[in-house]
């Protein structure tokens, strides 16, 4: 019967007959990434942030916080409003809705509404209204 191995499994890269330094699967994992990925993940993470900070999650009203809201919206203004041109018009559109619907609810969710053209991200993507329904 052989002895248990009672080493901690090694970080990938320190075996010492491995040629791989710390770190290179995951930069090559990322370098197989396109970029559209990249950048389309990125502004998915800033939305689901700023929509629970804007109380649009389950947690409603306990999980607001409308200074980090500003902040998550903003930059994700400064994202899309920069990337869209080189996104195209079929992959930045909806991310384009989302933003929009992220600064109404952030208008919304405020008590002391901003004016237009000072809402977050709004200096950059211009004033947003809510849209009057058709009659």
């Amino acid at each position: 019967m052989e002895p248990a191995d009672t080493n901690p499994p090694s970080e990938p890269g320190s075996d010492p007959g491995s040629t791989l330094e710390p770190g290179a699967a995951e930069r090559r994992d990322l370098a197989e990434v396109p970029a559209l990925e990249v950048v389309s993940a990125a502004a998915i993470h800033l939305m689901s942030a700023a929509a629970v900070k804007c109380g649009l999650s389950e947690g409603g009203d306990s999980e607001v916080d409308l200074g980090e809201a500003r902040l998550l919206i903003t930059a994700l203004a400064g994202l899309v409003t920069e990337a869209a041109p080189l996104l195209g018009h079929h992959h930045a559109a909806p991310l384009r809705d989302g933003l929009r619907s992220l600064q109404l609810a952030f208008r919304e969710a405020s008590p002391y509404p901003d004016a237009p053209g000072e809402g977050p991200g709004e200096r950059l993507t211009g004033a947003v209204y809510p849209t009057l329904p058709h009659r």
